[in-house]
């Protein structure tokens, strides 16, 4: 069964507010594991049109930043610096929390033939949790690396690691899963 490792929203603007070195390293790590491997790396963002015509004002979390988004710097909504992120990588843009909302991610991955998902993130309590639970209804597999994501809440973190995502995926540090490859 094949598998592609997810990074997701490590973009400069969200590693500057919400990233911590140990997961960027964690997160840097597990890209270069799976580089050596051969297993597919997807690097996911949030970004919208110049303006942001995309975040409706109703919605609590992107309506309000509609401004902060119009005025971000250049460079803001790319992917950080330190995973190395060349011309044949692959650069997966979605609308909203989850890496499928408003993407393309899904046929992507049907085109790549992947069961597996290897997530990584920022926010452990946004991104990685809305992703993990829209791959689980979509039937993939899936295995969280709980030192290459973050959250800005440690005890939220803590508690989706030991207690919620236990129940759908394989949580494990990023060594252990370059170990089991």
């Amino acid at each position: 069964m094949s598998s592609a490792l997810l990074v997701m929203d490590y973009q400069n603007s969200i590693v500057e507010r919400l990233g911590t070195e140990e997961g960027l390293g964690a997160a840097t790590a597990a890209v270069a594991a799976a580089r050596e491997r051969g297993i597919p790396v997807v690097f996911v963002r949030v970004a919208f049109r110049p303006g942001a015509p995309e975040a409706a004002p109703t919605n609590r979390m992107f309506g309000g930043m509609r401004e902060r988004i119009a005025s971000q710097p250049a460079g803001a909504t790319d992917i950080h610096a330190a995973f190395g992120v060349g011309d044949d990588d692959i650069v997966v843009t979605k609308l909203r929390v989850s890496a499928f909302a408003g993407s393309d991610l899904e046929v992507l991955l049907r085109g790549l033939e992947v069961r597996e998902l290897v997530l990584a993130g920022i926010a452990t309590s946004g991104v990685v949790l809305s992703t993990l639970r829209q791959a689980a209804d979509l039937d993939f597999g899936l295995t969280v690396l709980s030192d290459a994501c973050v959250d800005g809440d440690p005890e939220v973190h803590r508690v989706l690691m030991e207690k919620v995502f236990p129940r759908q995926a394989d949580v494990r540090t990023t060594a252990e899963w370059t170990a089991s490859l």
